[in-house]
């Protein structure tokens, strides 16, 4: 299922007579108080979106992505309550739902791991803690395309790359440190990069060594995704690549603050370019976005809100709100990105976090591996493990790698020693030498000398580098 909003199929042009940005006043007119409204009526309307079993995720495109409004918004997805029953908020709810063995279908795309890891993170679910059988991480690595490093799932599909670096960038520890090595985010990026059009901007479909493609008009949406993946994954605002995908969004801003998107003026694509200036830092009510008529995207987005109800149409046209813009509206208008950290709930007791803090005996498991030998040669993959007891080791995942339980196949061909506890002294080929020898760290931590016996637990992001 793509992640772009679904409703495009009907947008209509832009009405007649729109101008594009001219001189630009001094001022932007969305004042924080128009803002503190425009939050506290958007988070109002998608309270009413909660189904009466407490979800918000249910077939076709899912209300889930209202967790990331909510969390840039301020409210903890744990004190979303349908009635006055604690085990229906939405959190516990949406934790079962990734759980269960028949989600996300029998025919997964790598874009449902993408957006339920910045959705189960902003609702504080640690995305690969979700419960012993569910690593959210280790599914979205089972997608790396080995014969395109860079890429996650089928590149024709780039929005499944930049959701990917997206995901890997954004959703951060529970102690707010980043997951995997920056390896991966930098040979992410580097993808993106090769994506950028012409123009600065980016569409929904890979252009990458296609000059046709690359000359090719780029898209709103696609152009705010991508900028946000890239400075999700550190690269600053100030970038080539960031400041080409300023004026290309500069460029098509229309006098009422909306962007001229290929679909015409409406709420998604404007809340996914905000979003994406937001996450590089860059103020969208600034004077490159505040048009001839004093109209910022801020301001257009406000518009598109019902007063009183709270909920934003798709076009302007439109005489009903529409759910989805609604989370894009509100996550842009609250200064979000494409997720947020979860902010600490209200409710007595609750933990800003829940995870599984353990592996279970004789359950089978994903755990995410990278592999850096040193040379550029980047590996990632998941491994499925079967532990016999409450954690695993660094042995029993390489042994694992080594067979068939590695998605995809060839992370690991060969490990030195293949038995015991001891010191790994050789990894596919590479062995120790002088002062370069495999180290092994969890979650980005510090690296230390691999050892077979190096326990592993639940969740964790394993990674082996060679060098000094």
């Amino acid at each position: 299922m793509s992640l772009r909003h679904a409703s495009r199929a009907a947008a209509v042009a832009l009405a007649a007579g729109t101008l594009l940005a001219a001189a630009v006043p001094a001022h932007a007119t969305a004042s924080p108080a128009q803002i503190a409204t425009s939050k506290a009526n958007g988070v109002a309307y998608l309270k009413t979106l909660q189904a009466a079993d407490g979800s918000y995720a249910s077939g076709g495109l899912s209300n889930e992505w209202a967790f990331s409004a909510f969390a840039a918004a301020g409210t903890a997805a744990v004190d979303l309550l349908p009635g006055t029953d604690p085990s229906k908020n939405a959190r516990t709810v949406y934790r079962g739902q990734l759980a269960a063995s028949s989600w996300p279908s029998a025919s997964p795309v790598v874009t449902d791991y993408e957006r339920a890891i910045l959705n189960s993170y902003a609702a504080g679910i640690d995305p690969a803690r979700v419960d012993a059988g569910r690593n959210l991480i280790a599914d979205l690595a089972a997608y790396w395309q080995t014969a395109e490093p860079g890429y996650w799932g089928p590149s024709g599909n780039f929005n499944g790359t930049v959701f990917g670096l997206l995901a890997l960038g954004n959703a951060r520890t529970q102690a707010g440190g980043q997951r995997v090595p920056q390896a991966v985010l930098d040979v992410t990026a580097a993808a993106v990069r090769a994506n950028q059009h012409n123009d600065g901007g980016w569409n929904f479909s890979k252009a990458a060594g296609n000059p046709t493609a690359l000359a090719q008009t780029s898209d709103i949406d696609m152009t705010g995704a991508a900028m946000a993946s890239l400075c999700a994954a550190g690269v600053p605002k100030t970038d080539t690549a960031i400041t080409n995908a300023v004026t290309f969004l500069k460029g098509n801003l229309n006098a009422n603050g909306s962007f001229a998107s290929m679909y015409g003026a409406n709420t998604d694509s404007n809340g996914w370019a905000v979003s994406g200036l937001n996450a590089c830092g860059i103020d969208p009510q600034g004077a490159d976005f505040t048009s001839s008529t004093g109209k910022t995207p801020v301001d257009f987005l406000i518009a598109q809100q019902f007063k009183p109800g709270g909920g934003f149409k798709y076009l302007p046209t439109d005489t009903a709100p529409s759910a989805y813009a609604s989370v894009d509206g509100l996550r842009a208008v609250v200064g979000g990105g494409f997720t947020a950290a979860p902010p600490a709930p209200v409710t007595a007791g609750a933990p800003t976090w829940v995870a599984t803090s353990a592996f279970t005996a004789g359950t089978a498991s994903r755990v995410a591996l990278t592999v850096d030998d040193g040379t550029g040669n980047l590996k990632v993959c998941a491994v499925t493990v079967t532990p016999t007891g409450t954690t695993t080791t660094l042995g029993a995942v390489l042994d694992a790698a080594t067979g068939a339980a590695a998605t995809p196949s060839g992370c690991v061909t060969a490990v030195t020693p293949s038995s015991g506890t001891g010191t790994i002294t050789a990894l596919g080929g590479t062995a120790n030498a002088g002062a370069n020898s495999w180290k092994v760290s969890l979650d980005n931590g510090a690296a230390a000398a691999a050892s077979r016996a190096t326990v592993v637990n639940v969740g964790d992001t394993v990674s082996l580098r060679y060098g000094s």
